[in-house]
C-alpha cells in the first residue's frame, strides 16, 4: 500500500512539474488547445448536434484505454457521450459532468470569429469558452494526464459530455430516465460555483455549489377589447399587460438565505475590505430590521450577489397582435424566475398575482422547459406543478463526502484562498442527480474574473490559459486524492 500511495504521488510530482514548466514557457497549454478544437466544434443549441463532439471525444479517448459510448436520443445529432476510466471497483465512481451545447451568438458584438477557438492575449476565446467547454476541456485533460501515467484507481471515473442542458429536452433527465444504470455513482462534479479572483487577479474564495435555484415560467395573458386601432380603448390588452410587467419591474421579492448562502456571505465578509465587509456580515447578522435592508440594498447592486439571496423575475417572451389596423383582444408575456431551494410554486404564483393585481391578466404556470414533451413521468398542469414541487424540496448536497472534501481541500492548497459551500444563483443539470440521491457539487474549474463572467453568454466569451492550466491541476490532484489507490 505504501508503495502504492508514492507511486500515486511521484505521478503526481511529475505532472504539476510539467505544468509549471509550461506556464514559465511558451509551450502551448494541451487544455487551452483541447478546449480550442472543442469551440470550432459548432453546437449551437438549437439544434446542438453534440454528436459532433461525442465522436471527437471518442476518437480522442479510446486509443488511451477508456470505454467510450456515445448515447444517441430520438433527435437525430443530439447525443450524450460517456468515457469510463477504469479501475479496480472497490469504491463506487465518480462522474465528471459538463455539457457540450452552447447558447447561440450575436456574430456582429464578437471581436473574433465565436467558433474560431482562438488564442489571444493569454485568453481563449469563443462560444462556450467559459461555459461550458471550458469544463470539459478541463475535465478531459485531467483524465488524460490519469490514463497516460497509468495512476491505479480505486474506482471508476466517468466522463459525461452532455447534451441539451442549454435549450430542449433530451437533456440529463431524459438520460437518467432511461441510462440510469450507466451513470449510478458516489458524487458528481458539474458546473456552479466560482474560483473568484479580486481586482488584483488574486483568487478571493472558491464557492462549491451544492444546490441550484429551480427555474420555472410563468405566463401573464392580459384580456381587452379586440377593435379598429384607429379608436383606442380604455381596455387595451397590449397596455394591460405592459402595466402588469412594469409593476412586477418595480416589485422587490423577499430576502432568503440557504446555509449555503450563509456561510458564502460570511466568507465574503471575511474577505473582503470595507465597508462592504460590514455589509456582508450585517446582511446574515444585524439583528435590526432596518440594517438588514439597507445592507440588501447595496448587496443587491450585485447581479449574481442578489441572485443568489432572492427569487428572481425576467420577462423573456412578449407576444401580442396580428394585424397593424386592429387592437388585439389578448397580449402575452412569459416570465422566467429562479427560485430559492424551498419555495413553493403555489405560493409563488399567488405573489406574482397579488402584484399584478388585475382581473383582466391571468398568471399561470408554463411548460417553459419542455418537460412535457420529454419525459413520459411528466404531462398537464398537475404533474407539472408536482414535478416543480418535488425539485423544490431537494436537499443541498452535503459537505462530508469524500468528493467534496478533496475538492475543498484542493482548491485552498491551489488558490491559498478559503472554500464555501454555495447557491447557484442559476439552474444546471444537476437536479437530474440530486433528486436521486447524488451529491454533485458545483464549480467552474478556473479562476474567473467578474468581468469574465459578464461575457458568459454574452459576447467575446473567454477564459484565460493560466486558468484552464491551474484548473486542470487542480482537478488532476482532486482525482487522485478520491480515486487513486
Amino acid at each position: 500500500m505504501r508503495k502504492q500511495y508514492r507511486y500515486c504521488y511521484l505521478i503526481l510530482h511529475l505532472f504539476l512539474a510539467t505544468a509549471v514548466c509550461r506556464a514559465q514557457t511558451t509551450q502551448t497549454s494541451p487544455t487551452a488547445e483541447l478546449l480550442e478544437q472543442l469551440i470550432r466544434i459548432n453546437t449551437s443549441n438549437p439544434p446542438g448536434n453534440e454528436v459532433q463532439v461525442d465522436r471527437f471525444l471518442a476518437a480522442k479517448l479510446k486509443p488511451l484505454g477508456f470505454e467510450t459510448e456515445i448515447i444517441p436520443t430520438p433527435e437525430a445529432g443530439k447525443a450524450h457521450f460517456l468515457a469510463r476510466l477504469k479501475g479496480n471497483g472497490s469504491k463506487k465512481p465518480i462522474l465528471l459532468a459538463a455539457h457540450a451545447d452552447v447558447v447561440g451568438v450575436e456574430r456582429s458584438q464578437w471581436s473574433v470569429d465565436p467558433f474560431a477557438g482562438i488564442e489571444k492575449d493569454g485568453y481563449v476565446y469563443g462560444r462556450g469558452a467559459l461555459d461550458n467547454k471550458g469544463s470539459l476541456a478541463v475535465f478531459t485533460e485531467a483524465l488524460i494526464e490519469l490514463a497516460k501515467n497509468k495512476v491505479p484507481l480505486d474506482r471508476d471515473i466517468i466522463l459525461l459530455s452532455e447534451a441539451d442542458e442549454e435549450s430542449g429536452k433530451y437533456n440529463t433527465e431524459w438520460l437518467a430516465e432511461h441510462y440510469f444504470d450507466k451513470i449510478d455513482c458516489a458524487a458528481s462534479l458539474n458546473e456552479g460555483g466560482w474560483i473568484m479572483e479580486n481586482p488584483r487577479g488574486a483568487v478571493q474564495y472558491v464557492s462549491i455549489s451544492t444546490a441550484d435555484k429551480l427555474s420555472v415560467w410563468l405566463t401573464l395573458t392580459s384580456h381587452g377589447t379586440s377593435t379598429h386601432s384607429s379608436m383606442p380603448v380604455p381596455n387595451d390588452a397590449i397596455f394591460t399587460l405592459a402595466q402588469a410587467l412594469a409593476k412586477l419591474s418595480n416589485y422587490g421579492t423577499r430576502l432568503q438565505f440557504t446555509p449555503g448562502s450563509r456561510q458564502f456571505l460570511l466568507t465574503l465578509s471575511e474577505t473582503s475590505p470595507e465597508p462592504m465587509s460590514k455589509t456582508y456580515s450585517d446582511l446574515v447578522q444585524n439583528s435590526d430590521p432596518a440594517q438588514v435592508v439597507a445592507a440588501d440594498k447595496t448587496v443587491s447592486k450585485n447581479p449574481l450577489l442578489h441572485a443568489i439571496l432572492h427569487n428572481t423575475i425576467a420577462p423573456v417572451f412578449l407576444n401580442a397582435g396580428f394585424r397593424r389596423n386592429v387592437i388585439p383582444g389578448t397580449a402575452q408575456a412569459m416570465i422566467n424566475m429562479r427560485l430559492i431551494p424551498g419555495s413553493k410554486i403555489d405560493d409563488v404564483i399567488r405573489e406574482i398575482q397579488t402584484v399584478v393585481d388585475n382581473p383582466r391578466v391571468d398568471v399561470k404556470l408554463s411548460d417553459g422547459a419542455g418537460l412535457s414533451s420529454a419525459s413520459s413521468m411528466i404531462s398537464g398542469d398537475e404533474k407539472l406543478r408536482a414535478h416543480i414541487r418535488a425539485l423544490s424540496e431537494i436537499q443541498q448536497s452535503p459537505t462530508d463526502t469524500a468528493l467534496y472534501k478533496a475538492l475543498a481541500s484542493q482548491a485552498e492548497a491551489e488558490f491559498h484562498a478559503p472554500v464555501t459551500p454555495y447557491l447557484f444563483q442559476a439552474g444546471t443539470d444537476a437536479f437530474a442527480w440530486r433528486k436521486r440521491g447524488i451529491p454533485v457539487y458545483g464549480i467552474y474549474p478556473y479562476p474567473v474574473s467578474s468581468s469574465d463572467i459578464q461575457r458568459m453568454h454574452g459576447n467575446d466569451e473567454r477564459i484565460s490559459v493560466r486558468s484552464l492550466d491551474q484548473g486542470t491541476v487542480m482537478i488532476y490532484k482532486v482525482l487522485i486524492q478520491v480515486a487513486a489507490q
